[in-house]
């Protein structure tokens, strides 16, 4: 039976590992010896994958990933030099570990995303994926369904450095499946790609455009050139459990041109440019963005943004494109670091090409580190260098349940250019920041041009 429904097996098998991975070829790091098993049962070794993070200096850092359905115990050893602290992030799941010797152990109750780091070490530190249990999974492929088995993959028309998806198709990427190219949906409806599989090094991860009816699910995207999922004039895009890394310029997680009714949901993104980034016009694209929901999910921007909207638009619009109903919920941020004091903000819109950019809520957003940035930006601009027209107007934002610790990071921002091209109607509510509540904007850096400005 090709199709098989692995909920009817999850009594018996409650942790799945990927011993296919061993044979792929891609780079191993020996950094880490990382091995679970379900509570009080064998243990099974992991393939430590070797990836790429931090544009500033590239590194090599360590990604593992398996999947469960019950409660299992992790063992992380560290294979070189001693251990005196460790730190699990995000630091809300709070996880609990002991220590012997050089490894740590701790248990996982459900599915999660982490980070686990020695001695402050956040550039080689090791990447560990649980994955929820696979529902749905292949064996070969069949009519509707492209099948990617455990190995290296390249498409048949070499040099060609891309994977066209047609309509009605479901990609399944089997655990051990490493893909070398772009998977591109162009004008097409009802596909889904889904799997444990890798896309490595490809120009971009994939791409969904002029399309309909998308889901990306479980797929891991390792050091693309580009983008790792790049969303252009599409209409109900999926993308859930995902996990990518990336270490170049313009390498963004998930970018968005004039898309409706997106959501993302439980993916890791750790990138040299903008994790999140959602757009109005660009290229091929016009017509605004809206209904767009990015949930339960951890970002991690070594360079840029965690979250950036409303850069860019259509200057030669009479009365400007509009970026409206976007909610951006439940996040951990684990770091914002932006050199560039035009560039900084954690949560960051930036409204020009005479953007209108409204309706937008930030809720239960968790910031553990800003190296160098600020916590809140919102201005409308012009610059030179992306835009041909100032943006319009920035109105109706809401900022609910926001955490930050730190020190040194820039004052926020909140600026408009004139009377005509404001930002208006901005709530924080229940903002913290090193413990105590935010009760005005006075450390803000503002200008005249802001209206109904209200913290509570």
């Amino acid at each position: 039976m090709i199709l098989v429904l692995l909920k009817a097996i999850a009594m018996q098998a409650q942790v799945i590992t990927y011993p296919e991975s061993l044979r792929t070829g891609m780079p191993h790091n020996d950094s880490y010896t990382v091995r679970v098993r379900t509570l009080g049962g064998e243990w099974k070794d992991l393939y430590e994958y070797k990836v790429h993070v931090d544009m500033d200096k590239v590194q090599e850092a360590s990604m593992v990933q398996f999947d469960m359905g019950s409660p299992v115990e992790v063992m992380v050893k560290k294979n070189n030099g001693t251990i005196r602290e460790v730190d699990i992030r995000p630091l809300n799941n709070k996880v609990e570990y002991t220590q012997m010797r050089n490894a740590i152990f701790f248990t996982l109750e459900r599915p999660q995303y982490l980070s686990v780091e020695f001695n402050g070490d956040r550039l080689h530190n090791l990447h560990l994926f649980a994955n929820p249990l696979e529902t749905e999974t292949y064996t070969e492929a069949r009519k509707g369904v492209m099948y990617f088995g455990p190995g290296i993959h390249k498409p048949d028309d070499l040099p060609n450095n891309q994977i066209r998806i047609p309509s009605n198709t479901t990609v399944y990427l089997a655990p051990g499946a490493v893909i070398k190219a772009k998977l591109l949906v162009d004008k097409a409806e009802n596909v889904r790609i889904i799997g444990r599989g890798i896309l490595d090094h490809p120009i971009r991860g994939i791409e969904v455009t002029d399309s309909k009816n998308v889901l990306i699910e479980g797929v891991t995207v390792v050091n693309p050139d580009h983008y790792t999922v790049f969303g252009g004039g599409t209409t109900g895009l999926t993308v859930k459990n995902l996990k990518a890394f990336s270490c170049k310029g313009w390498s963004d997680g998930i970018d968005l041109m004039c898309c409706r009714n997106v959501v993302v949901d439980n993916v890791f993104l750790r990138n040299s440019d903008d994790c999140i980034a959602i757009y109005n016009h660009r290229w091929n694209w016009w017509g605004g963005s809206s209904d767009i929901t990015v949930q339960n999910s951890v970002l991690w921007a070594d360079i840029a943004h965690p979250i950036n909207m409303g850069g860019h638009g259509d200057p030669d619009s009479l009365t400007g494109e509009v970026l409206e109903n976007v909610t951006v919920r439940n996040i951990d941020i684990l770091e914002h670091d932006e050199d560039d004091p035009l560039y900084q903000g954690s949560m960051n819109i930036d409204c020009g090409d005479k953007n209108i950019v409204r309706n937008v809520l930030f809720e239960d957003i968790r910031v553990e580190s800003i190296q160098e940035g600020r916590l809140f930006c919102l201005k409308v601009l012009y610059n030179p260098k992306y835009n041909k027209a100032p943006g319009n107007s920035i109105e109706e934002i809401t900022f609910r349940n926001i955490t930050y610790d730190g020190v040194g990071e820039n004052p926020s921002l909140i600026k408009g250019i004139d009377e005509n091209h404001s930002v208006r109607n901005i709530t924080f509510e229940n903002v913290v920041i090193n413990g105590k509540r935010m009760k005005d904007v006075n450390e803000f850096i503002t200008n005249e041009f802001i209206k109904d400005i209200k913290v509570k």
